[in-house]
């Protein structure tokens, strides 16, 4: 190896390990992110299911439930959990509330209950996708439980399919990923591209120019925001020819929480690249925004399985706020007064970041 090449990599090294920032987002960001997950999702032995009755007459389930289930209130709503501890698999809460079937059908559609029973000639009937994994788990474990020798009473049960629009997996995944998607473009459409020209000095040249400097941010948000616009459109024409998805609400409010999360997540964009001028660095902030919420404002699954008192915490957060009022719309026939309160929180809070952005704002 010739004496050029060696000190041209050391010299590189070197250049790394002096950028504080870069050592953080490149090695200790991911190993925290690492360290969170695993906590949050290694060390928990207790798994919950959500279970809704909606029944005539008193079943077998109902005498089960009196013998080995626990009543609370939560929001003014009984609660019955029935606790079964297994050293191998670990605890498993059955969570059951009563309700009647229409309000069945929208908790089912916001991802806030797993099962359905109902009772029909002495019978338990049970309702679910027989697609969405989580489902099916639910009932093959409570199925499993009612048929133990070790219960008092027997019962019978059949499975009735849900295969309602709205209440199907690809019914709850589709606004989500639509949701994603806008604030995954905007982030590193936006983002990433304001500090990839600061970092080749690109923006010190561009002021040097008549341009006004509103201008130059306003053009990458616009565009970024029009080909959301196309994106999420090929999206929903794709999947509705696929597998018949709907929008069962108000078309006019649908384009209005768009328009909020456009803001929303473009103030952000804004804010998170106002000073970074290192791509590596831009990279790690993006990556904290995003993946948090990517994990935890229920794309992919419900956030109603994360611990209780984490719930209030993610209904917080943007993309949250963004994926359920596209959410209710798309399933449960929202119009304006549904999605009047998200949408005013996004764009305000996109005003904000991007007001507070400006003002901090690095050209050079």
């Amino acid at each position: 190896m010739n004496a050029q090449l060696i000190q041209l990599i050391k010299c590189r090294f070197l250049e790394t390990i002096r950028e504080p920032e870069v050592l953080f987002w490149g090695i200790i960001f991911p190993v925290l992110i690492s360290v969170g997950l695993g906590f949050a999702f290694m060390q928990n032995n207790e798994t919950k299911f959500n279970i809704v009755l909606v029944e005539n007459s008193p079943t077998a389930i109902d005498s089960l439930l009196s013998i080995y289930g626990q009543a609370s209130i939560k929001n003014d709503k009984t609660l019955i959990t029935w606790t079964v501890k297994d050293e191998a698999l670990g605890v498993t809460h059955f969570i059951f509330s009563r309700s009647q079937w229409p309000e069945a059908i929208i908790s089912q559609k916001r991802g806030e209950t797993d099962l359905i029973i109902t009772d029909s000639l002495s019978h338990s009937i049970f309702h679910f996708d027989p697609r969405n994994a989580q489902a099916e788990l639910t009932y093959l474990k409570l199925s499993a439980l009612l048929k133990s020798p070790s219960n008092i009473m027997a019962t019978q049960h059949e499975i009735a399919p849900l295969t309602l629009k709205g209440v199907r997996y690809i019914d709850f995944f589709m606004p989500g990923i639509i949701a994603f998607g806008m604030m995954s473009a905007l982030l590193w459409g936006i983002s990433y591209t304001i500090i990839e020209c600061r970092s080749q000095k690109l923006l010190r040249r561009m002021i040097a120019t008549p341009m006004k400097k509103s201008n130059f941010l306003i053009s990458i948000i616009f565009v970024r925001t029009v080909m959301n616009l196309v994106e999420s459109l090929i999206v929903f024409i794709v999947v509705s020819l696929l597998f018949d998805i709907q929008i069962q609400g108000n078309i006019a409010a649908l384009i209005v929480i768009f328009i909020a999360g456009n803001i929303a997540f473009a103030g952000v964009s804004v804010l998170l690249s106002c000073r970074t001028s290192k791509t590596e660095a831009g990279t790690g902030l993006i990556n904290a925004v995003q993946m948090p919420m990517m994990l935890l404002s229920g794309i992919f699954f419900s956030y109603h399985n994360f611990p209780e008192w984490s719930i209030s915490a993610i209904k917080l957060l943007p993309l949250t706020a963004l994926t359920d009022g596209m959410r209710s719309i798309f399933n449960e026939g929202a119009g304006f007064s549904e999605i009047t309160i998200p949408a005013i929180a996004l764009t305000v809070l996109g005003l904000i970041c991007f007001y507070a952005g400006i003002k901090i704002f690095k050209w050079q």
